[in-house]
Parts: C-alpha cells; structure tokens; sequence
C-alpha cells in the first residue's frame, strides 16, 4: 500500500486544528471533501485516526504515532522538491545554518579550498527552527545546539561551550568570578522558546517574558525583566552595556554538533562535514576566549 501523501498533509492539518472546519479553511476545500479524505485515509491504514463525537476532534493512538511520523516524511518530501529545483538550474549550492556564537568561517574556507565551483551560503538559525530547516532543505547542514529533535538526522558531537549567567549590568552579582545557580534561587528567569538557553530548573513562577534569539534575551534583562544563561561564545559576539556576563560552572555545558538530514547522502556534503570537524577547535575557540567586562558603555577584557 502506498501512503498518499496528500491524505497525509489533509490529516495532519485536521491533527493540529483538531477541527474539520478549521483545517478545510486552511486548506482551501470543502470541509465534506477533507472528511471523505480522511476516511479513505483511514481505511487505507486499516485504522481510525481521529474520534468524533460532540465534544470534538482527538486523536487516537494510532493517529498520535501518525502524526509523529508525518513531519519528518512530509519534511523529506519538501526537501527532495527543493533539490531537484536547484539542480535544475544546473547550480550548485551549499546552505550551512548556525546558531548564534558559532563561528563557521574556518569550515568554509577549508571546504572551498576543495570545492572552489560550490557556492556556500550561511544563514544564522534559532533554537526552535533547527531540526524543521534541515528536514525541509532550508539549510543542506547545521551546526546546532543541543537538545534537537534527532528524528531523522544525523547528529554528530563536536565541542562543548561552558555556560554563563546573563544579568543586568545593576544586578547584585555583576561582575563577580563566577556564581552558582543555588546564587540566582528565586530570580524571575526569561522563558525561552529554545530549550538549550534553559538551565536546569524551571523558570520562577512570575518568569512572563517569553524572548526568542540571543538579541531579545539581551534587550530583557537589560530591561530588568529577568535574568538568563548563554553559552560562553555569546560573551564575545554579544555586548551590550547594561548587561553582565557572570561564569556559571555548575550549569551542564552547551553542546554544540553537526546536523544533517539522515536522507542526505553526497560526496559534497560528506566533504563539508570533514571540513566542519578538522576545524572544530578552531571553532570551539572562539568561545573560549576570556570573559569580556563590561562597564560604562564599553567592552574591556578581563584578565
């Protein structure tokens, strides 16, 4: 039996509405259309997908295991479209996505020396797009930060980053040696949509702002508004005059990786991979240089 796969995009638009009116809009049919498609999809698998009764929409077992397994297939398909397009046009290009502080310039320059007729594009992604970039085609490889939904990639460690507490420039520890969590019990923390930026406790109850990137989070707790942790590299890309970078060492390091679809196999991409590795330390250096201090609107290093 072949999986339809326009069935396939109809269910999961009705599995993340868990509304048949809602998802037919979305979808531009009609809602007698998306049910009679969701039936044939149902009998296709020889399992009901949804229960509908008054009270609504709601997955059964087998259509939450379904629903698990439709992204990362849907993901690839979009991906195959994107690849045949560019090679199409007879071009040949490569996408490298990296989270902020991730320096990938010394992996470019290694591979280029190899593959001087590919163009390598870069493009800085956040937390919460990395694994759906790479299983769409968005980026042909990632350097990403740890924890990602691994469903369909290929993870590889490369280094580990130390952890920093970011404070307001004001707060009672600026400027200190180094600080443990127990120090910071209590201060309201910056909800991050990106899990990596999370230390291991959970936010304090009155944590309201919800900041995304490493620039939202900067402006925040400039603000006052909270109190967060960034991997070590942020203090040299990142500085910002109302803000302090205080060493956390009892906070588990952030992991930082390669990450390509597990789909994506080419001697090309294999090469940019060697190439990511071999100059992983040179990477890794950069942050690992010493804290930045700032004070009074300027960035002096600390010794």
């Amino acid at each position: 039996m072949d999986l339809d796969l326009r069935k396939l995009r109809y269910f999961v638009a009705v599995a993340d509405k868990l509304h048949f009116g809602r998802a037919a809009d979305e979808l531009h049919i009609a809602q007698p259309v998306l049910s009679r498609q969701i039936r044939a999809l149902e009998q296709d698998l020889g399992a009901a997908l949804l229960t509908r009764d008054s009270h609504g929409v709601a997955l059964t077992d087998a259509g939450r295991q379904l629903l698990t397994d439709a992204g990362p297939l849907l993901a690839s398909v979009h991906a195959v479209r994107r690849r045949v397009t560019v090679a199409a046009r007879g071009s040949r290009r490569l996408m490298v996505g990296f989270r902020a502080g991730i320096a990938v310039t010394a992996a470019v320059r290694q591979f280029a020396d190899r593959h001087p007729d590919v163009l390598v594009d870069v493009q800085r992604i956040e937390g919460d797009e990395q694994a759906a970039m790479l299983l769409d085609g968005r980026i042909d490889v990632g350097y990403v930060r740890l924890p990602i939904d691994e469903a369909g990639l290929r993870v590889t460690p490369l280094y580990t980053e130390p952890r920093v507490a970011v404070l307001p420039a004001g707060h009672r520890f600026a400027g200190r040696e180094q600080i443990t969590e127990a120090d910071l019990a209590g201060e309201p923390l910056l909800w991050h949509a990106d899990p990596s930026t999370q230390p291991t406790r959970r936010p304090h109850p009155n944590a309201g702002y919800l900041v995304r990137g490493v620039d939202e989070t900067l402006e925040h707790v400039a603000a006052g508004r909270g109190i967060s942790f960034l991997a070590r590299s942020a203090t040299v890309f990142y500085s910002h005059p109302e803000v302090s970078y205080v060493p956390i060492p009892d906070l588990a390091p952030d992991q930082v990786c390669l990450a390509v679809a597990a789909s994506r196999t080419s001697p090309v991409l294999d090469d940019f991979l060697t190439a990511a590795e071999a100059t992983a330390g040179i990477t890794a250096e950069c942050g690992n240089y010493e804290m930045w201090q700032l004070g009074n609107g300027t960035a002096s290093k600390r010794g």
